[in-house]
Formats: structure tokens, C-alpha cells, sequence
């Protein structure tokens, strides 16, 4: 199954899966949340990044909401004191493009095959763990199995297992032989493991859309180009006809979804924009009429740098990539930098995204370090993964912010990360919905 840079609970093995899940991966967190209040005092907090910081701060929680925050280390009758006076507290952050089911490396070709679903969603819900740790309390997981990535999610939002509150697309929709396909086995065994979410013409695309959303997917993601971790030398420019990406942003917007597209080529990101597409995924080829149909749609960009650095590194220092995947690792994954600095400086709209599962889960802060060398801020490269997420992936009423209202999403650094973006790379607080993981 093609990695992106590249609803009803399920039964069956997929519940096994998950029952499993939470025996391995889930240990108790350190601090409920019921009636009672939890008051964090904050030495340093970025409640609304994009503004300067406050010092001494209290932020109260109750029954997983902010309650209020307020100047001063207060406390209550009824609380548990959470003392991060020593630290600086942030919103818990927005990864906009995950594959928690999935991490690169030598022999991915093979769990197509070698791997059932109880594996698959076991993986997944490991991968989940890791990322809360990592202070990302919210992720969008665009490509995964369906079944398996709507469950998890359901499981997550019950408290069954541990991880960051999750969205999915389950696969993505691609033309037959496009970078969402089965590509480089014989065609036997491609047609057995073909993506059912295939399609070709307009009509076969609404279809997709359509079974995805009945499905359970929050959002559509799309395969509009070509893309470096397919197997097949097709390139990363434009896949879908015209005809076809207007049926599926119709389809979709029917049916109350958005649609985000994998796209490299400009060819790609361009025909996907005036489609009225909601946000494109890379982005590598971007150009000045891109961004001009960037500010003309109101359409985000996620960027997802770390995946580009990835595979470049790891195309330039292992020999296990097959030649075509290899050869566009070394082409397109440089360019990243150069891309996110054009977008920046254009004034394109940046959501936080890193595509990990190409790179390593729990490293998704890494992200932070390469938006600041393309150009971005501190403040404006935590604001991606924040405010501009939260709106996003349509939550911007309930995360983003630390306020009186939002879901009680808090995390900690060690430092001030506006003197140190690298710092994120190390949080030492997690706070989801109330609930305290790691302190």
C-alpha cells in the first residue's frame, strides 16, 4: 500500500485488535479527569500563539475543558495542582498528515501481504502512543485502512486506547496505476490488492467518495499526482482528468467532507485548486500562479518537509529502495525547503503536517526546526501547528488555543521554544481532553 508522500466500530479481528491494543500500549494516566478541577500553573503560556507569551499563569480544567485561565498561580477547594512553573506551556499540537499504521523502512513492500489487520491496527495504535507522548494531541491520519483507522479512532475517543484524538480518510482515491495504487508486483497479485477506493471517470470517482463517507471517513484525501514512494516510474505530476477532480470535490461537498490532495506537480496542485479543492498535501512544484490559487480559494497548504528531508537522506544512504522510488527521493525530496520558503514569503496559508509513518513517529516535531530553516518564525512555525490546524481540520472551535470553553489540550516544554524551536523535540507535559499522559 502506497505511503502519502509519497462510522460504525468494526468487529471481528479489528475489536481483537483493539482490545489488544489497549493491554500493550495503554497505561494508566497519571491524572483523571471527572467533576473535580485540575489548576495548572504555568510559568510561561502560549495561549494563543501568534501573540506574546504570559508568565504565572493558572489554566483550570474541568471534566476536560478549560474552565478558565487566569493571571496568578490560583488554586481551588475541589483541584489537583499541576506545578509547571518551571515550564512553558503551549496547546497540545496538530499533526495534519500522519500514517500511524505504516513507518519506512527496508520490506515495506512486503506488508501488503505479510501483514493481517489485527498487525496493522496494533502498529497503528503503538504509533498512536508514541505521537501523544510527543506532545501531538490531535492528528489526521490520510491513507490508512478504513476499518481499521475509523475504529481506532472510535476506540481513542472512549477511552479504550491511548493517542491523540484522531481523524481519518481511510485510502486514498487515485486512479487506477496512480500513486494510491498497488504499483511494481505482477498484475495478479496487484488485482487482489488493488485499492478498492480506486477509480476512473467522473462517475467511478463520485462512487468512491461516496463508499468512503459511508465508511466513516471525516475527510476525502486524494492522490492528484504522482508520488516518490511508489513503486512505477509515472513521475509526480497530474493523474486524475479535470472532469474526474471536479466529480470528487462535488461528491464530497454534498456529502459534508472536504477534500485534501496528495500533489507534487504543479500540473497537479493547480487543477486540484480550481477544482476548489481544500488543501494540498507537499506541494513541491509549486509555482506563482499556485499561490495565486492558493489566496484566490482560501486553500491550506501542508507541507510535510520532514518527509521530503527523509527520504532523500535515507535514498542517499541505504540501497534498499527500489530504482523509480529511489530516483525521485533524490529529486524531489530537496526541494522541500526551497518550496516552503516560496509559499511563506507568497503568503500561502501553512497548516502543520509531517506526513510521519515516512518518517518516524514521535519525531514529528522535527517539522518545527526545518519550517524555521525555510523561512518561518518560532512563533509562526507553532502557529501552523496550532491556531492554522486547528483550523484545518475543522476544529478550530474546540483546540488551538488555551481558553475558557476549549478542550483541555495542554502540553510543556522544558525552555522557551520561541528562543529554541528544537526544544519541542523534548515535551515533558501532555495534557488531552483533561486527562494528564506524561508529566
Amino acid at each position: 500500500m502506497a505511503t502519502s508522500f509519497g462510522a460504525t466500530r468494526a468487529t471481528g479481528t479489528t475489536c481483537a485488535a483493539l482490545a489488544l491494543a489497549f493491554a500493550v500500549v495503554g497505561p494508566t494516566p497519571l491524572i483523571t479527569q471527572d467533576t473535580a478541577a485540575t489548576v495548572v500553573h504555568a510559568g510561561w503560556l502560549l495561549d494563543r500563539p501568534g501573540e506574546a507569551p504570559r508568565t504565572e499563569v493558572s489554566i483550570i480544567v474541568r471534566g476536560g475543558v478549560i474552565e478558565a485561565v487566569e493571571d496568578g498561580y490560583v488554586s481551588r477547594s475541589d483541584a489537583d495542582v499541576v506545578d509547571l512553573r518551571d515550564r512553558f506551556v503551549l496547546p497540545g499540537f496538530i499533526d495534519s498528515h500522519v500514517h500511524l499504521s505504516s513507518e519506512l523502512g527496508p520490506g515495506r513492500e512486503l506488508d501488503a501481504v505479510a501483514l493481517n489487520a489485527t498487525d496493522v491496527v496494533l502498529d497503528a495504535a503503538r504509533h498512536a502512543r508514541t505521537t501523544l507522548m510527543a506532545g501531538f494531541t490531535t492528528v489526521q491520519d490520510v491513507g490508512g485502512s478504513l476499518d481499521g483507522m475509523t475504529a481506532l479512532r472510535d476506540a481513542i475517543s472512549d477511552g479504550d486506547v491511548i493517542g491523540p484524538r484522531l481523524r481519518v480518510s481511510g485510502p486514498g482515491v487515485t486512479p487506477t496505476g496512480g500513486h494510491g495504487d498497488i504499483n511494481g508486483l505482477s498484475l495478479d497479485v496487484m488485482d487482489l490488492l488493488t485499492n478498492r477506493f480506486r477509480c476512473n471517470g467522473p462517475d467511478d470517482c463520485r462512487r468512491a467518495v461516496r463508499e468512503l463517507v459511508r465508511g466513516g471517513a471525516d475527510v476525502i484525501k486524494i492522490t492528484a499526482t504522482g508520488g516518490v514512494l511508489s513503486n512505477t516510474a509515472a513521475g509526480v505530476e497530474q493523474q486524475f482528468f479535470d472532469d474526474e477532480l471536479a466529480s470528487i470535490v462535488e461528491a464530497a461537498r454534498m456529502m459534508g467532507r472536504k477534500v485534501t490532495a496528495h500533489a507534487h506537480g504543479t500540473s497537479g496542485v493547480d487543477s486540484f485548486l480550481e477544482a476548489g479543492g481544500a488543501s494540498i498535501e507537499h506541494g513541491t512544484y509549486l509555482d506563482d500562479n499556485s499561490i495565486r490559487l492558493f489566496h484566490e480559494t482560501g486553500a491550506y497548504l501542508v507541507p510535510t518537509v520532514l518527509a521530503g528531508v527523509t527520504v532523500a537522506e535515507m535514498a542517499a544512504g541505504s540501497d534498499w529502495m527500489p530504482a523509480p522510488i529511489r530516483d525521485k527521493s533524490l529529486a524531489v525530496g530537496p526541494q522541500m525547503i526551497a518550496m516552503v520558503r516560496r509559499a511563506h514569503e507568497g503568503g500561502v496559508k501553512i497548516a502543520f503536517g509531517t506526513d510521519s509513518g515516512v518518517s518516524q513517529h514521535g519525531d514529528n516535531a522535527r517539522e518545527f526546526q526545518l519550517l524555521v530553516e525555510a523561512g518561518l518564525t518560532p512563533m509562526e512555525a507553532i502557529h501552523t501547528a496550532t491556531v492554522a490546524a486547528a483550523d484545518h481540520v475543522e476544529m478550530g472551535d474546540r483546540i488551538g488555543t488555551i481558553e475558557a470553553g476549549k478542550l483541555a489540550d495542554l502540553i510543556a516544554a522544558d525552555a522557551n521554544p520561541l528562543d529554541d524551536v528544537s526544544t519541542l523535540m523534548e515535551i515533558s507535559f501532555v495534557m488531552k481532553d483533561g486527562v494528564v499522559y506524561k508529566r
